[in-house]
């Protein structure tokens, strides 16, 4: 049987799940046994070859930290990142494509053959870095059939194995990204209503929060500094990490700090990390404000909030979440392992979509009653020039043809018209931004359609956009007079220009680099 997966490629963690005979998602551990596969990156010393993911990655971060990699996806859509070594650029694509291989290989020797897979998202990753994440699975050999934004997955995961209903919330605080979905739930009939998020809020930030006390507390004893080195800094990131989760389940935490003027003993108390992160906390609360006003809802209309990623074991987001809501937020599956296996039921439903001839018939019983409907999770439009009414003068600006939490499948149209006399050129810019004022918005790929000569102004160009379920998006201009016509799918390449070709190099560059 040919093997349906979904994969959380995580800042911190990721994991892989695939769909059993019956159609019921299932985590694959790792070669090590493990459920979870630390998203962490090292490069032998001693064959640059061999490239290491996983938990022997994090250990050797403390004996060369140049040579490692962590928390590559708050660098996704970077695309001046770099890392290099052994006078080998590395890219966040690639770098995530060597995260996605590692799963893939350990779940392949036990499993067979992993092709077709669904990938999550953050629900508010704009579409430089959802189409990222896509080229980073390509170039792993996998064949990705569509991407799931992480809420969302976790939602999926939850109203299939438990009773969930009616105006649901969905407070998603992983290791590096925070995203709240508000969707309506009537059984096994999912729909979107708007998600809001932050790709640059999650554990990480708590993490060093405690590095930098930790690092306070030696500076106030000794006068000097804790961390001489990266290799230091990397020991005292995943101390840190360790007081955080020991925090979650005590009031205290004690550490022994090793520096170069002396050791001494330290203690975290929850009540000092509490107030330490309560900036981080603010913002999770206004994002939550914007997703119920957006939707239109007071906080007493919720019935249901579901909690989604690791960082929401703090006690402290429980206790607002309560407050705000007046009720106990739920955490009745494993908030590590739900996204993945969502995503597991979301590669499902898109194969029973796209191929139902490729889905074996007890997988087709398991999801046949399961009904999905998306949204999406940004505005975009293109650039152009009307005449303002008032001065007569041309302006500049951004005009949104999808708009926001438009239900998908999507598609829209509008028409511009070309501006001067002989113009034999037109600039199509796809932007991505709620607002009409182009400094504010995000240019995320611009094209150029060469136009018929010796023709007056104001001749029709229509513009349309399409969003499909499985996040791709399909842009179109054309000049109606001549039927001449740019369209671009969306897939960025290394400067941010559109290429279909890139994944492909990429892959080639993985091929030759073996993991373990």
């Amino acid at each position: 049987m040919a093997n349906i997966v979904g994969i959380d490629l995580g800042t911190t963690f990721s994991a892989l799940a695939r769909l059993n005979a019956i159609g019921r998602p299932e985590i694959v551990p790792n070669a090590d046994g493990e459920r979870l596969t630390p998203s962490a990156i090292f490069f032998d010393e001693d064959n640059s070859d061999i490239i290491r993911v996983g938990v022997e990655a994090i250990n050797s971060r403390h004996l060369n930290a140049q040579r490692s990699v962590r928390w590559i996806k708050r660098q996704m859509g970077d695309m001046d990142y770099r890392m290099n070594v052994d006078g080998k650029d590395w890219t966040p694509v690639e770098l995530s494509g060597l995260i996605l291989k590692k799963l893939k290989q350990d779940c392949s020797a036990e499993q067979g053959e992993i092709r077709d897979a669904v990938i999550s998202v953050p629900a508010h990753f704009d579409e430089v870095r959802r189409k990222a994440t896509m080229d980073a699975g390509i170039a792993s050999g996998l064949n990705v059939i569509g991407i799931i934004n992480e809420p969302v997955a976790a939602a999926l995961y939850y109203a299939t194995t438990r009773e969930v209903s009616g105006k649901v919330l969905v407070y998603d605080l992983g290791g590096g990204t925070f995203d709240v979905t508000i969707m309506d739930v009537k059984g096994h009939q999912m729909d979107i209503v708007c998600s809001q998020g932050d790709h640059a809020l999650g554990g990480i930030d708590f993490d060093r929060t405690i590095l930098e006390m930790l690092e306070q507390n030696y500076r106030d004893k000794f006068d000097s500094e804790l961390i001489g080195s990266d290799e230091d800094r990397a020991k005292y990131e995943d101390e840190a990490e360790d007081v955080k989760k020991v925090l979650s389940r005590r009031p205290s935490a004690k550490k022994m700090l090793y520096g170069p003027a002396g050791s001494m003993r330290v203690e975290v108390t929850r009540e000092t990390f509490e107030k330490a992160i309560s900036s981080f906390m603010a913002r999770t609360d206004i994002l939550v404000e914007v997703a119920l006003e957006e939707a239109g809802i007071e906080p007493s209309g919720i019935d249901t909030v579901l909690l989604v990623g690791g960082s929401t074991r703090i006690p402290l987001v429980r206790e607002r979440l309560e407050k705000m809501f007046g009720f106990a937020p739920q955490s009745k599956v494993n908030v590590d392992e739900c996204v993945a296996l969502g995503a597991a039921l979301h590669a499902g439903l898109t194969m029973l979509r796209e191929k139902p001839d490729a889905v074996p018939a007890g997988i087709a019983g398991g999801l046949k009653d399961i009904n999905l409907t998306d949204v999406c999770n940004h505005s975009y439009g293109t650039i152009c020039a009307p005449v303002d009414k008032e001065t007569g003068r041309r302006v500049i600006e951004n005009r949104i043809i999808l708009k926001k939490n438009t239900p998908l499948p999507c598609e829209a149209s509008q028409t511009f018209y070309t501006v001067s006399k002989g113009q034999t050129r037109l600039e199509g810019t796809i932007t991505q931004g709620e607002d009409t004022a182009v400094e504010y918005v995000n240019k995320i790929a611009t094209h150029k359609l060469e136009l018929p000569p010796d023709r007056p102004a104001q001749c029709p160009i229509k513009v349309t956009y399409s969003y499909d379920v499985n996040q791709r998006m399909h842009c179109k201009f054309q000049d109606m007079e001549s039927g001449r016509a740019l369209e671009v799918d969306l897939c960025l390449d290394k400067d941010g220009k559109t290429s279909q070709n890139d994944a492909e190099q990429d892959s080639e560059k993985l091929e030759s680099s073996e993991v373990l």
